[in-house]
């Protein structure tokens, strides 16, 4: 069982729990610190005091109090008006990340929910009752209000989830799954949708998977360069040492790591008349080094997020409730918009690497477009054209998201960061690199087998045994869609681990 404590998650329990749907309960030192602050929040309620969320009105209507008999009906319109998403529903593993997000940040018991809210939020998740979530309409400012709202529905018996491959209302499955709905007290439903969880939900499991295909992506260098017959002496670790770059020391170390002992390299050692490679095979290190830089960066500002306080008011063990902005989505949007550059770059350069695998002028004597009988057959060729359509996109995706920005809640949300536009982007950003290096995998197995009987190094032959493993070798045209979809999703799934998950990140 995954303990919430509020304070340790980490981006591979998220994976645990959105993906392998791993077991999770409230740890009872965060149980106990709930208890605290809510009795903070019970106390405040009963002084009748003006105090934001408790028992006021929200954002421009924060100026109007609201009579101790109407609070619970206060957090049930919150959750009600607040539910107004749009367009397709965010997927399952997105869902329940974002109901994990949401359940650790009430742990931190920052927001003065009482743990039965936890207790049951946490029961949907092990009981796979999920809600449906329209991705659009959050601007990430005071929190993924939208978002969280429909998440919230479902905890309260209203709007609609999914249950065992089923839709409808969500009390008739709550009821089916053995649960039952919340009734909030309190600045309860402010608790469950004023924060960045949404948001920060499908930006961790994008970057989870970037952090994936940026390993996958040396493979491929690796099997292309040989392909090509490319060397890998730009990758000496002197000349890495020159600039002083810690991203591209270690780039370069995963590639000499990749290609050593290689048949191939030793039969064009001596009398190849090239002195340099171009760019997308000699300047993989200046290219995927940045790219670890600042995907490191972007990890810990979302690995922070994952424990981070952000509602508001915060209530605190002290008897305090301190009202700021820790709901704003800045830190992820900036951090989405960074990691959708690192695609567009991986992507850019991959696609370069297929052309030159498929072009009959710079592939090193390889057939063109790797056809068995050029002319008759097109081979690769509209493979390229996919991933340089790809690749394309991702420059487009890579504009930031976070640079924009328009006031909402009648002028008082005056600077918002949409962050959940910079994830979702990201996560179609991630997509297509996914499928880029599927193409430029595909190619470069293909490639190899003219290079035969020689052998490559033990990591890229195995490899290569590993894409044979779904993509067969051409024999003859046959429509690439296929091939490339069942390895991207392998990539996705990790089918390149093995070998790939010694390098550290």
């Amino acid at each position: 069982m995954l303990p919430l404590d509020g304070r340790s998650l980490q981006i591979d329990d998220v994976l645990a729990v959105a993906e392998g749907h791993r077991v999770v309960g409230l740890a009872p030192e965060a149980r106990a610190r709930m208890q605290v602050t809510r009795d903070v929040v019970d106390r405040a309620v009963a002084l009748e005091a003006p105090v934001y969320g408790v028992n006021t009105g929200f954002g421009k209507l924060s100026e109007v109090t609201i009579a101790p008999h109407q609070l619970a009906a206060l957090q049930r319109n919150l959750v009600r008006s607040h539910a107004a998403g749009v367009g397709d529903p965010l997927p399952e593993r997105e869902v329940r990340a974002m109901m994990l997000l949401r359940a650790n940040v009430l742990a931190t018991a920052y927001a003065g929910a009482r743990p039965l809210v936890v207790d049951a939020l946490i029961a949907m998740l092990n009981a796979g009752v999920w809600p449906v979530v329209p991705e659009q309409g959050s601007v990430g400012a005071s929190g993924d209000l939208a978002p969280l709202a429909h998440l919230a529905l479902t905890l309260i018996g209203e709007g609609t989830a999914r249950f065992q491959g089923r839709e409808a209302p969500s009390l008739e499955l709550l009821h089916a799954a053995g649960l039952g709905a919340v009734t909030l007290e309190a600045k309860e439903g402010l608790a469950l949708i004023n924060g960045t969880q949404a948001h920060t939900a499908v930006a961790t499991l994008a970057c989870a998977e970037l952090t994936r295909l940026w390993r996958a992506a040396h493979v491929a260098t690796a099997m292309s360069l040989e392909a090509l017959l490319g060397t890998p002496d730009a990758f000496d670790a002197r000349i890495q040492e020159a600039r002083g770059q810690t991203g591209q020391s270690e780039s370069a170390a995963i590639l000499r790591q990749l290609l050593s002992g290689s048949e191939i390299r030793e039969s064009h050692r001596h009398g190849d008349p090239r002195v340099q490679d171009a760019y997308a095979l000699r300047c993989v290190p200046q290219v995927h080094g940045p790219a670890l830089d600042a995907l490191r960066f972007a990890r810990g500002i979302i690995s922070r997020e994952l424990n981070a306080a952000t509602d508001n008011p915060l209530v605190m063990e002290t008897g305090e409730l301190l009202s700021g902005g820790n709901f704003h989505g800045q830190a992820v949007a900036m951090a989405s918009d960074l990691l959708a550059i690192i695609c567009a770059n991986l992507a850019v350069i991959s696609e370069r690497r297929t052309d030159r695998l498929v072009h009959p002028d710079f592939n090193q004597g390889l057939p063109p477009f790797l056809a068995g009988s050029p002319g008759l057959e097109s081979g690769h060729m509209m493979s390229q054209v996919t991933a340089a359509a790809l690749a394309s996109e991702c420059k487009s995706l890579a504009h930031p998201a976070s640079v924009d920005s328009i006031p909402t809640d009648g002028n008082k949300e005056d600077v918002v960061p949409m962050a959940m536009g910079a994830a979702t982007k990201l996560r179609r950003t991630v997509r297509n690199l996914r499928h880029v290096l599927a193409i430029e995998l595909i190619a470069a197995a293909e490639a190899l087998e003219y290079r035969r009987p020689l052998r490559s190094s033990t990591s890229v032959e195995q490899a290569h045994a590993i894409i044979r493993q779904y993509v067969a070798r051409s024999e003859g045209d046959r429509p690439p869609a296929p091939d490339i979809t069942r390895l991207a999703d392998a990539l996705a799934a990790g089918a390149l681990d093995v070998i790939t998950e010694e390098f550290s990140l």
